[in-house]
């Protein structure tokens, strides 16, 4: 199926593009021949994890919660002995993390394909979870290409993209967006850290009324960050969220943010190679707003 122009969708809205009762939104972008490709990029062998430690960052932001992780030994009767653990105030988008389609609705409460906010859990990160995402990635390293503080609410637009992206975008791809901020973040020491409290930080971002046509047509599946928000974000003030709402309720495409780009984009600015294999396996979660990624490049 070719996809309608961005310029013909109604009001910037995808609903019903793949069905009345799709559930998916743009990964439906990705089919077999997107993931068949996708294969060929491994060259090397080389495996990124993009996930951060579950307790960054530490103080937890956006007045969540820090997790609690308790191990617990005992001895079996037979002398042997038995590890187990779990997670105590777990916020499943305290970290590296997917917004599923249910995590933020347009204007008037209305989620992706129509749906209010007691129908939104058939959008839940489980979805996701049942198919799993498998497809070619890109990695646009602004951090690199151009001069700014990340810590700063710099807003980059579709031209922004366009002028930096290293390899042309294909339908179904997962484009992966280094701004710096995260791997800015882990050089801070613990005080540091402290410093910047529970609230809302500073941060650059994706924000413009070009960015979801350019997205669209160029195919993106999914769309991830190492930034908290995906859009820029004003500290102790936040974002007005108008990139979720143009990307998550109204194109259904998932957001990913604060994913650790810093190993890859090393390796990218030393190859020249910025496309790669992507897989992510996000937590089954029923009706879950979200999940932490478990992605991996592979190059």
């Amino acid at each position: 199926m070719i996809p309608p122009r961005f310029v013909d969708l109604e009001g910037g809205r995808s609903w019903g593009v793949f069905g009345d009762d799709d559930l998916s939104g743009t990964l439906n972008f990705i089919g077999a021949d997107e993931v068949c490709a996708a294969a060929t990029l491994v060259r090397k062998g080389k495996v990124f994890a993009l996930n951060t430690p579950i307790d960054v960052p530490g103080p937890a932001m956006f007045h969540r919660h820090d997790t609690r992780h308790e191990v617990i030994t005992s001895t079996t009767p037979d002398g042997g002995t038995w590890v187990d653990d779990w997670l105590d105030s777990f916020w499943l988008q305290g970290s590296s993390q997917w917004d599923s389609l249910r995590h933020f609705g347009d204007d008037g409460g209305i989620f992706y394909g129509g749906r209010g906010a007691s129908e939104n859990a058939v959008l839940g990160i489980d979805r996701i979870a049942e198919r799993g995402i498998v497809s070619r990635a890109v990695l646009l390293d602004l951090g690199r290409s151009l001069e700014f503080d990340p810590f700063e609410p710099t807003a980059f637009g579709a031209d922004d993209i366009e002028r930096t992206l290293p390899t042309p975008l294909r339908r179904g791809d997962v484009l992966l967006v280094r701004t710096g901020w995260l791997d800015k973040y882990l050089s801070f020491s613990d005080a540091e850290r402290s410093a910047l409290g529970g609230g809302t930080p500073g941060s650059a971002g994706l924000y413009g009324p070009d960015l979801a046509p350019f997205l669209w047509d160029a195919g993106v599946a999914a769309l991830a960050t190492d930034n908290p928000a995906v859009e820029p974000l004003v500290p102790g003030v936040g974002a007005d969220h108008a990139t979720h709402k143009q990307l998550l309720s109204r194109l259904g495409m998932p957001l990913g943010e604060l994913w650790e780009f810093g190993a890859l984009a090393a390796d990218c600015a030393a190859d020249g190679v910025y496309e790669m294999l992507f897989t992510s396996a996000p937590l089954h979660v029923r009706g879950g707003a979200g999940s932490p990624p478990n992605a991996l490049a592979i190059k």
